[in-house]
């Protein structure tokens, strides 16, 4: 049975993840400090004899260190990171912190005899970009924030230790996953959870700025896929859809699911981080990852609704 290791393995696309592993047959650990992750969303798979939970921060040498040599880890999903647009802008430090996470996490892996290591890197390295899609080998990472600088930095290091030491790399550049155990820090569930309360659902800017937005089970089925596919080895793919929708309408679509009365109410755009459009070119995702069809903004948020009830 092969084990897996995934950091942050107790927020949003950890845990999904880590139940889907189970579910095939992995021996899974996950590890996360708790900061923004949370037992609940774990705590249901403690009944897997296959399942093992440290409370731990990767960011720590000395924390994480016992894992990896107490255990034959054959692939790593790092994950762990300050996330939310908001968040990482109000603490830089602790975003710039990270950079120790990505550094352990490598050196371990290359001391321990890991396998290939998957990485979470996002969107947000692509910057304010005028592309009409962002391509993984085209498109220019131009962004100047903080979470991006350091997502970019991971990508460096992950490539850097494949050309010096052979450990091998998928990176995953996440545009906006949703769905069950989402925080409302993110804008899908912040709006259902808005129109579920009868509460003004709140927008930054003009609601013209648009973004695709991925269904949690369609992001798990790719990374998943990735996981056992060989062509994936030493790729960066976009994971997302390639469905563009504009934040004003993705209100209306929430008002219309939930059959909420509850006004649109329109702010001062954010000063920065809210980039004008988001849209991947998922051609490298579909053709390695097998994964033409994908689930719908309608059906995805109903799912998301059922259980934010």
């Amino acid at each position: 049975m092969k084990t897996i290791l995934i950091t942050g393995g107790a927020g949003f696309i950890g845990s999904n993840l880590a139940e889907s592993l189970l579910g095939k047959g992995y021996f899974v650990i996950v590890i996360d400090n708790l900061q923004t992750g949370f037992v609940k969303n774990i705590s249901h798979l403690d009944n897997s004899e296959n399942f093992t939970f440290i409370q731990a921060d990767v960011n720590n040498y000395k924390e994480i260190a016992p894992v990896f040599f107490h255990n034959k880890v054959n692939f790593v999903f790092h994950y762990a990171a300050m996330v939310g647009v908001q968040h990482t802008l109000a603490n830089p430090l602790k975003v710039l912190n990270d950079i120790e996470g990505i550094k352990n996490i490598l050196s371990l892996s290359k001391s321990t005899g890991v396998e290939r290591i998957f990485y979470s890197s996002s969107s947000e390295v692509y910057g304010e970009n005028m592309d009409e899609v962002q391509n993984e080998d085209h498109t220019p990472l131009n962004s100047r924030l903080p979470y991006a600088a350091v997502k970019n930095i991971g990508e460096i290091y992950l490539k850097t230790y494949k050309k010096k030491y052979g450990l091998n790399f998928t990176i995953f550049r996440f545009f906006n996953t949703y769905g069950p155990r989402q925080s409302e820090d993110f804008v899908v569930a912040k709006f259902i959870n808005q129109a579920l309360c009868g509460k003004p659902i709140t927008i930054n800017g003009d609601g013209k700025q648009s973004r695709t937005f991925c269904y949690i089970g369609d992001n798990i089925r790719a990374t998943t896929n990735a996981l056992e596919s060989a062509k994936a080895i030493n790729q960066i793919i976009n994971i997302g859809s390639n469905c563009e929708t504009s934040v004003d309408d993705l209100a209306k679509a929430i008002l219309r699911l939930t059959g909420s009365a509850s006004a649109i109410n329109y702010f001062p755009p954010l000063k920065e981080g809210d980039m004008r459009r988001r849209r991947p070119d998922i051609g490298k995702m579909k053709k390695m990852l097998g994964m033409d069809e994908l689930i719908s903004l309608d059906e995805g948020i109903k799912k998301t609704i059922e259980w934010q009830k």
